[in-house]
């Protein structure tokens, strides 16, 4: 079995009231959550907060990220109702500020930018006043791909680094770290209004000079905003956490971050790329 937490990363179970609202409320509208495919440890206190950060484009993965509880193998054919469900349930919440992310569609031409743009449009159209941030897959570099989410109407353009270059082939196979660094770089070439933000877990074995040098790559790549937590085992199935990065030493992290110039940074140990996302734009 994974290994057991230290006491600094403790959270409390699921179960109030607005979280089981939220959890109707997808199964209603057969809509999934990263929340849950991911089994975020911050479920509770986001949904509690009515925060979710919705999966859109199925629940099946065409990759095998090795850190990764989503499932992976052969994709069913798109909702077409999902990206309005997925504005109705941010209507009845009424939400200000929401994420919405997707699994890997290497089986789509365009890898799901259009089905990302589509959602984009519904909530807008019923949310007007909703701030959307799409965390988006790399698109396998297709650029006109990329185009056409940051062209859909979003504030914030987010993609993850996930780990340092080293560990790229442990980690994250089938994808790219000079990549994703020009995915983010990219974005903010065509609409340098919108803000772009990545993040990057600890403890799957980096050093803190490559930790170091990965935000110095970011941060040269133009990401504005910079989410740094630790990477916890999801189930026997994944990668083995191989340290706990102390609290401290996440503070020391922020400190280097800010320094480099980031717009804004959150480090802590249950920190997700979600985690307190309606405040990195504040």
């Amino acid at each position: 079995m994974p290994r057991r937490h230290p006491d600094w990363i403790k959270v409390k179970a699921p179960g109030n009231p607005n979280y089981l609202r939220l959890k109707r409320l997808m199964r209603e509208k057969n809509l999934h959550t990263v929340c849950e495919e991911a089994r975020c440890p911050n479920i509770g206190e986001c949904w509690g907060n009515k925060t979710a950060t919705f999966l859109i484009l199925g629940d099946t993965c065409t990759r095998g990220c090795r850190f990764c509880a989503i499932d992976k193998g052969k994709p069913l054919a798109l909702d077409p109702e999902e990206p309005r469900n997925v504005a109705l349930v941010i209507k009845d919440l009424d939400l200000d500020h929401i994420v919405v992310t997707s699994v890997n569609r290497d089986d789509l031409p365009d890898g799901g930018a259009a089905h990302f743009a589509e959602t984009v449009f519904w909530i807008k159209q019923l949310n007007p006043g909703t701030r959307v941030e799409l965390l988006v897959p790399d698109f396998a570099g297709n650029l006109q791909s990329l185009e056409t989410v940051v062209n859909s109407g979003i504030e914030i353009l987010n993609h993850n680094i996930e780990t340092v270059p080293r560990l790229y082939g442990k980690v994250r196979p089938g994808h790219s770290y000079q990549g994703s660094l020009n995915l983010l770089r990219a974005a903010k070439k065509h609409r340098p209004e919108i803000l772009t933000k990545s993040g990057f877990m600890l403890g799957v074995g980096e050093t803190e000079h490559e930790v170091l040098a990965t935000l110095q790559d970011l941060r040269d790549s133009h990401a504005d905003i910079v989410t740094i937590g630790q990477y916890l085992q999801p189930s026997i199935r994944q990668l083995k956490v191989e340290r706990y990065v102390t609290p401290a030493e996440f503070r020391e992290f922020k400190a280097a971050a800010e320094l480099l110039g980031f717009r804004h940074v959150e480090s802590g140990p249950l920190v997700r790329s979600s985690y307190h996302a309606w405040s990195h734009v504040a």
